[in-house]
């Protein structure tokens, strides 16, 4: 079976690897050549552009920022894509986003299943993401057994955008716990106390949360190598927030979250793991 992976960044080229290991043919593209050239010593074929990837594959994977850049990219590739190939849109568009590429994927006649991850680089890297996947019912054993290299899990959710809803409501949950724990460790500076009593009064009780310990030593730290990038996060917040307000509810707590983030990155930390919103929390004088 032949692979099209459009996106290289983080997660695409951690995909990629894992499915090349697993012995599938991987053509890949990124826009920014130098991330998909990175693959070609893995085995990946390096295309110049999106329709040369895709050309006769039997699986299109798009792993890219949001949904005008996806729709820009399968536009382009329209023209090399195989009438019935599967398309495996995996990048966090949102719900509108996913209905919309649904769309796009039946004037191009494609087999569409809507399928983000969760996970970020290492559970990438380890191949040990949770796919959330939804679409045709028939393509449940295609889905799964391509998941098999790049994932622990796949949770299948039913119709097409079904899986970028969930994935809004887990992202809901994990924007605003980084934001908490930002806020706890800042107020824990600022008062001369040390932001690791926080952490070691939550461990291991009903209070503690894995994510808190792994951000709040990122931001003690002050250091973010880059496993959730903040310019993303910052999208998936404004993605969850525009649908929580479409649903009706009150977005105030994630909206808040969302400023935080769009604050960090036009500091300059938007290559930067979502762990530096503590930027935005902290002291001025600290």
């Amino acid at each position: 079976m032949t692979l099209a992976v459009l996106g290289t960044g983080i997660m695409g080229a951690a995909m990629a690897r894992n499915w090349l290991k697993a012995g599938q043919d991987v053509r890949v593209w990124n826009r920014t050549r130098e991330a998909a050239d990175a693959l070609a010593a893995d085995g990946a074929v390096v295309a110049g552009s999106p329709e040369e990837a895709v050309a006769g594959a039997d699986v299109v994977v798009t792993m890219l920022f949001d949904a005008p850049v996806v729709e820009e990219v399968m536009t382009a590739a329209a023209p090399g894509l195989t009438e019935g190939a599967l398309w495996l849109q995996m990048s966090t568009v949102g719900a509108e986003g996913a209905d919309a590429l649904g769309a796009l994927a039946g004037r191009l006649g494609l087999v569409y299943v809507d399928a983000p991850v969760l996970g970020t680089r290492g559970p990438a890297e380890q191949g040990k993401l949770n796919v959330l996947a939804s679409g045709p019912a028939q393509t449940r054993p295609a889905v799964e057994e391509l998941a098999g290299p790049i994932a622990a899990k796949v949770t299948w959710l039913g119709e097409a955008g079904a899986a970028s809803r969930t994935k809004l409501i887990v992202n809901s949950w994990v924007m605003t716990t980084v934001a908490a724990t930002a806020q706890s460790v800042a107020l824990a500076d600022a008062l001369g106390i040390d932001p690791g009593l926080f952490l070691s009064l939550i461990a291991g009780g009903p209070l503690d949360q894995q994510y808190a310990q792994l951000k709040g030593a990122a931001m003690m730290r002050r250091d973010y190598p880059v496993a959730f990038p903040a310019s993303g996060a910052a999208k998936d917040a404004r993605l969850v927030g525009e649908l929580g307000a479409r649903a009706g509810i009150d977005t105030s707590v994630v909206d808040a979250a969302r400023g935080l983030l769009e604050t960090v990155v036009d500091r300059g930390f938007h290559d930067h793991d979502m762990a530096a919103l503590y930027e935005a929390v902290r002291a001025p004088e600290q």
